[in-house]
């Protein structure tokens, strides 16, 4: 049998990520069309793809390890499906080689389309909540003050549900993009934890990351914002809070749900 390991060049143990990455390694320097679309580099991308295709699926994966520990890691020279002289064998192999290497990387393409739309969709809303935070510590707006009772519960039913995205938002990137001490340790002493090597930060790091961030971009806000009102008319005074009110807070939310409401709709025109 062929050694999937071999061709992609990466040991039995590799990890996910270790597979794809060699896989896409490959297919930059063997894809047919930076190779003269022969027939030759079409074979060498369908083997690399279905090495690919096989190691990347765990349980195809764990099937191939039993099969290749049964036949104690021997190799084919040759694979008919792949070497074949007929004629016709040779069309309808190039027929399929084609539409491998298509599938895999469409299949790659949709991965990496929805982790990118995975990850806007909590740096958006985080950078929204920065951004914001430091606004309204700037302009210091009274909307809530200035509103009739009608605007103050929009205001705080907006505010409701821009609480609830912002929650939801650093819990789906604390899931994603972060790990738990104890689980790093846990997979140090045990077997490796693909998931939590792949996470680059871990949680705590996370958490003081954003309250430093979140706390810089308020103290400056604040400063710049008491800078520049020696230098506004006193009619534009007016429109700020003369000091620190707890309707600031209600502000950067809102903020965040405008963004994300935005964003969501960006997409689907995108589709």
């Amino acid at each position: 049998m062929v050694n999937y390991y071999k061709i992609l060049k990466v040991s039995p143990k590799a990890t996910t990520a270790e597979i794809k990455s060699a896989y896409r390694r490959l297919a930059r320097k063997l894809h047919p069309d930076v190779n003269g679309n022969s027939e030759k580099a079409a074979e060498d991308f369908a083997i690399i793809a279905k090495a690919y295709e096989i190691l990347s699926n765990p349980d195809e994966k764990a099937f191939f390890d039993k099969q290749l520990s049964n036949s104690n890691g021997s190799i084919h020279s040759t694979d008919s499906v792949f070497y074949s002289d007929n004629s016709h064998a040779q069309r309808l192999r190039q027929m399929a080689l084609e539409r491998r290497y298509n599938e895999i990387f469409d299949r790659m393409i949709e991965e990496e389309r929805k982790e990118t739309l995975a990850l806007q969709k909590v740096i958006f809303p985080t950078v929204a909540l920065f951004v914001s935070t430091f606004a309204v510590a700037v302009f210091k707006p009274t909307f809530w003050s200035n509103s009739a009772i009608l605007g103050k519960i929009i205001l705080l039913t907006l505010f409701s549900i821009g609480l609830l995205r912002v929650v939801k938002t650093l819990q789906i990137g604390f899931e994603k993009f972060t790990y738990k001490e104890e689980d790093l340790h846990e997979s140090i002493l045990d077997e490796e934890d693909e998931e939590t090597t792949r996470k680059p930060y871990s949680r705590i790091t996370a958490t003081a990351f954003l309250l430093i961030i979140f706390g810089v971009c308020a103290v400056l806000g604040w400063f710049l914002g008491d800078y520049l009102s020696m230098f506004t008319s006193s009619m534009i005074r007016q429109t700020q809070t003369p000091g620190l009110r707890f309707e600031l807070i209600f502000y950067p939310p809102i903020v965040v749900l405008l963004v994300e409401i935005v964003h969501s709709i960006v997409i689907k025109f995108e589709h």
